[in-house]
């Protein structure tokens, strides 16, 4: 959040929330959109799989390494005469398909975190489907006005309570109280969150605000040891593991205040294998718009992410390249941060697009929704890519 879990508070999403939907101009009414005309040809079969009746709020959503479950932060509808909660409480679904295999929906909703507690950046273990580990205060935060960053109005503020650590939880004991809740990273002292692991398990990636800025780290989860990666005077964060764990993505608001551009950079090994530092960092996005929550396409070739510059009422997701254009047997011509496509098409925001593990389904939060409550969404991804290249990961 972030924006991935940046926790920013916003009066059309609500609560703490990883969706930047930042508004810094008077509103203007969002226009009737065809989206499902919009998007034929990149999207397809499109599906709301949270609703109001069940959550007055849902988002940030990743699929299980076999695509069978996802997890997502929802606030739950509260029953009548009842005030809902002020924190997104983190939780599990397994995926409905029917008999083709088509998502239809979601069924069997848990809670995993604790009643009272702020919750973000939910994900799955990839070699054990049966570990989530997600940021959590565990305990209701000690102020809800947390430290964080204000945009131009006022109006929205991106939280960071310093109780929120990285928690880990086996789904199979998970019974939304602390006890199930195992902490890898985190005390009382700093916000740390945003998180994510490499494709064995053995790396937790993750953003830390100890400096009172948002720096990366990577922990070796077996040897116990930590690294930082990127600690420039900007918030860096929102940062995952390309697919075959040589480089990884991420945010920042270098060039402007919280007027986030898109970064990918290189992880530097040593003889043995372990991650050492970061070596080169490549830019992909340069203007005046807020981009986040990037994303990997599973070839290692894409991003999807989410940008305000259809306006900060309308935040849409696009696809950029992120390639280096430097690779083997490469003409040079696609390079990171270039043809940057469309995905997304409703009116209000379309925000934290992610891929399914084979890259075949999108699943997103978005506002285009009876009500206009952000609700998590799913549609076949139908985009033509480039296949000679698809699966690269330099």
């Amino acid at each position: 959040m972030s924006i991935r879990a940046a926790c920013l508070i916003v009066t059309a999403l609500g609560g703490i929330t990883s969706a930047c939907v930042a508004q810094t101009q008077p509103a203007s009414r969002p226009q009737p959109v065809d989206w499902r005309e919009q998007e034929k040809g990149i999207l397809a079969n499109q599906v709301q799989l949270t609703f109001p009746g069940r959550f007055v709020k849902a988002g940030e959503s990743y699929f299980s390494p076999d695509d069978s479950k996802i997890i997502f932060q929802a606030v739950a509808t509260p029953p009548p005469g009842e005030a809902e909660e002020p924190f997104y409480g983190m939780f599990v679904a397994d995926v409905a398909r029917s008999a083709a295999g088509r998502i239809t929906g979601i069924e069997h909703i848990r809670r995993i975190s604790p009643l009272g507690s702020a919750n973000t950046c939910g994900w799955f273990h990839p070699t054990d489907p049966g570990v989530v580990i997600f940021g959590s205060t565990i305990t209701r935060p000690t102020a809800e006005e947390a430290p964080g960053f204000e945009r131009l109005s006022g109006r929205y503020r991106w939280m960071f309570p310093p109780e929120m650590r990285i928690v880990s939880c086996r789904l199979d004991q998970a019974d939304g109280t602390a006890g199930s809740l195992e902490v890898l990273i985190g005390d009382d002292e700093a916000y740390q969150a945003e998180c994510s692991l490499s494709r064995d398990g053995s790396l937790l990636l993750y953003c830390s605000m100890e400096s009172n800025r948002g720096d990366l780290f990577v922990k070796d989860l077996d040897a116990g040891r930590t690294t930082a990666l990127v600690q420039s005077p900007a918030y860096d964060g929102g940062p995952f593991f390309s697919p075959q764990g040589r480089r990884i993505c991420y945010r920042a608001d270098r060039r402007r205040e919280h007027y986030l551009q898109l970064y990918v950079a290189d992880l530097d090994f040593d003889e043995q294998g372990n991650v050492v530092g970061l070596g080169r960092e490549y830019q992909l996005t340069d203007n005046e718009h807020v981009n986040w929550g990037p994303f990997w396409h599973p070839g290692g070739r894409f991003l999807v992410y989410a940008t305000s510059e259809m306006g900060h009422t309308n935040y849409e997701v696009f696809l950029i390249d992120a390639d280096p254009g430097d690779r083997p047997g490469s003409t040079g011509s696609i390079k990171y941060g270039t043809r940057k496509r469309r995905v997304t098409h409703a009116a209000r925001a379309d925000v934290l697009p992610a891929f399914s593990a084979d890259g075949k389904t999108l699943i997103w939060t978005s506002q285009r929704g009876a009500g206009k409550a952000s609700q998590v969404w799913a549609a076949d991804f139908v985009m033509e890519l480039d296949a000679t290249v698809a699966s690269n990961d330099s």
